[in-house]
């Protein structure tokens, strides 16, 4: 009997131990993984941001930090080309997430230009950009192009002239306004090699292949689709508000 309560006792013991150290590596992994997590913006100021645009438009600041969020907000003004905020490096494959707050009584679009490019010469940035489209949610996160010779939506893939509609979509998250309290929503991105991936809210949105369209002959002659700048875009000649905050990338 002696014997037997011994023997428990040293699986009880050893079970212990397996579980610990089981725990232990867990944990160190996922303090490893979100340590990976690196932020574009610092809660402070727009270090490490530029703001792209005709220079009447940029001389506006449609883009600031207010209380350590970044505003765009065009202040009922609609006389302006686009205007975009970008990041000073380029990145290639990564994991983004961020958080924004939309307002239903902003009729403007914005969206998330990846692997892009601002041309200094022309003032526009070339390059595929996912959706944020308050007025529409079930817009956000599809994909357009806004490379110069497509502009088109590439996810859904439709033809040039075609537009979207709900009936398109492949989740049905939902979306928050912050008219009368602020309400976040959450937006990540994988994009990695050819496959691009979205959530809104951590419902899937995206899930898009676009081999043989970021990478075909206009986007090369254009240096966009596989690698380039993160761009935040205020819509040209929209009247627009939106908040953005908890920018993180990941580097994979």
């Amino acid at each position: 009997m002696r014997l037997q309560i011994h023997f428990i006792l040293f699986i009880m013991k050893t079970n212990s131990i397996i579980l610990f150290f089981t725990l232990t590596l867990f944990c160190t992994c996922l303090y490893a993984q979100e340590a990976d997590w690196k932020p574009l913006f610092n809660g402070n100021d727009l270090s490490g941001w530029q703001v792209c645009g005709f220079p009447k438009d940029v001389a506006k600041q449609y883009w600031k930090v207010e209380n350590s969020v970044i505003v765009a907000n065009t202040n009922g003004d609609t006389d302006h080309n686009y205007v975009w905020l970008a990041t000073k490096q380029e990145y290639q494959d990564f994991g983004l997430k961020l958080q924004f707050a939309a307002f239903k009584s902003s009729k403007g679009n914005s969206g998330l230009q990846i692997r892009s490019r601002y041309d200094n010469d022309s003032m526009y940035m070339d390059g595929p950009q996912v959706d944020i489209n308050p007025p529409e949610p079930y817009r956000v996160g599809m994909m357009w192009d806004e490379t110069r010779g497509v502009n088109r939506w590439i996810f859904p893939d439709l033809p040039n002239g075609k537009w979207v509609n709900e009936s398109m979509v492949i989740g049905k998250p939902q979306f928050y306004y912050s008219d009368d309290s602020l309400q976040w929503n959450s937006m990540e991105l994988i994009v990695e090699g050819w496959h691009i991936k979205a959530w809104l809210n951590g419902v899937l949105v995206t899930d898009f292949n676009v081999e043989g369209i970021l990478n075909d002959q206009i986007h090369r002659l254009r240096n966009v689709g596989e690698k380039g700048v993160i761009s935040l875009q205020i819509h040209t000649k929209d009247d627009l508000k939106i908040m953005y905050r908890e920018i993180y990338i990941r580097k994979l």
